[in-house]
């Protein structure tokens, strides 16, 4: 057995293919309920774990990481994001986010732009983020085109599954992309999957990219047969109680829509309906403010009541910093328990809340075997200096199916190479 006592070392020291792996004497938090094992062990062997639990031997051979006084957990996985398809949000050319001059809308596939050199890859991966459900923003259409599921692994190809999901904003925005109103919005999306059950019937039909009575590309209702038929998620941004309760209504038209919900900032107001539907819902707890009208109801206690009806919660959403680095969502977490301490507040356990950002999103999106530290799952694991849920607690090691991953990023690199201002004889060039 060849024991490391330093996590520096132990990634120096680990093979770079998935091996025997042993994580001891930490805090682990398997996310399976509230169930936290104090000088715990977890063993991973060929990329997937053989045993968590305490006083478990470790196998002869095994590469050892002394967790002792540190914390382990799953690798986060962002329930929505824009990873690998934007490096910076507001320059254009590096940015495959959305595109409003297209004619194109529910056909655009994500998993085409999919980068994984980009920048905030690495970034959020040394943040213990080590899967991540990526996603397109609306262009002139209110579908959005199909997103994608993505490793944050440094090595092999980082595409996991390509059109897991159909984004359709409703709402304001989606009016907006309609025409102005909510009712051009709703007339659109029933269009839409109308036509997609007409093509699936008869796509020879569609002539030159669209028949004479469509109002869409062939390719935009061929993209929508996969929702109406359930092989592809929808994820309807909505904020407003009222337009979530017709999204739910949806199924009683089109019975085999997977319907999840992005946002829902007035959700709790209708939590016991969603729950009913069984619908999760992927939003935010720090989304208090009343900014638009359809936000009015906005409450940091949103998640926990939503929760507390029985509703699966991930948290992540497109835009803004959260889309662009998820690595901050273990401090919204953080918030959604400490929430609890609010007077009137409804907040979250500790197990819950790392539930949101390991076990939900991952249930969320059918990814059985990851988000939870069981045997027989990924070996995605996540070795923390302190609480994960606190503001100053950091990664120290990062695991991706069971292969110890570099905890550099560009950003690390430049620090170290500029750190004591001294002149040097390298090239003004970042290294390749």
């Amino acid at each position: 057995m060849k024991r490391v006592f330093l996590l520096a070392a132990a990634l120096v020291a680990a093979p770079v293919t998935a091996a025997t792996i042993a994580i001891t004497g930490g805090t682990v938090a398997t996310a399976v309920g509230d169930n936290v094992i104090e000088n715990g062990t977890v063993i991973m062997r060929d990329g997937r774990i053989t045993a968590v639990g305490k006083d478990i031997a470790v196998p002869a051979g095994a590469t050892v990481i002394d967790a002792r006084g540190k914390y382990v957990t799953p690798g986060l996985i962002t329930a929505m994001s824009t990873l690998a398809i934007s490096e910076v949000d507001a320059v254009n050319s590096t940015n495959d986010i959305s595109a409003r001059g297209t004619p194109f809308s529910a056909a655009l596939d994500v998993s085409t732009a999919i980068n994984p050199r980009a920048t905030p890859i690495a970034i959020n991966r040394l943040g213990g983020v080590t899967r991540a459900v990526t996603g397109p923003e609306i262009g002139s259409e209110i579908f959005g085109g199909q997103g994608a599921i993505i490793s944050l692994a440094d090595a092999g190809d980082i595409l996991m599954r390509p059109r897991v999901f159909q984004l359709i904003e409703l709402g304001e925005d989606g009016a907006r992309a309609a025409g102005g109103s909510r009712p051009a919005a709703w007339l659109n999306l029933r269009n839409g999957f109308a036509e997609a059950q007409r093509y699936a019937r008869n796509p020879a039909a569609f002539e030159s990219g669209r028949d004479r009575d469509s109002l869409i590309k062939a390719l935009d209702a061929a993209a929508l047969v996969a929702v109406v038929e359930g092989r592809e998620a929808a994820v309807v941004h909505v904020e407003r109680a009222s337009d979530i309760v017709e999204v739910l209504k949806l199924r009683s038209d089109f019975p085999k829509l997977r319907l999840i919900l992005v946002g829902a900032r007035e959700g709790w107001l209708v939590a016991d309906k969603i729950a009913a539907a069984k619908v999760p819902v992927i939003t935010l707890p720090l989304h208090d403010l009343p900014d638009q009208f359809e936000t009015l109801a906005s409450t940091r206690s949103n998640v926990g009541r939503l929760m507390a009806a029985g509703v699966i919660v991930g948290l992540g959403v497109f835009n803004g910093d959260s889309g662009a680095q998820p690595r901050n969502l273990p401090y919204f977490a953080g918030n959604a328990v400490a929430q609890a301490a609010v007077p009137g507040g409804v907040g979250l356990t500790r197990g819950q809340a790392l539930a949101t950002i390991t076990r939900n999103p991952a249930q969320i999106f059918g990814l059985g075997d990851l988000g939870t530290l069981e045997v027989g799952k990924r070996g995605d694991v996540v070795v923390w200096d302190g609480d994960p849920l606190e503001l100053t607690s950091a990664p120290v090691a990062v695991l991706i199916d069971g292969v110890a991953q570099p905890m550099t990023s560009r950003q690390t690199l430049l620090r170290d190479r500029y750190k004591d201002g001294k002149p040097t004889d390298m090239p003004l060039q970042y290294r390749p």
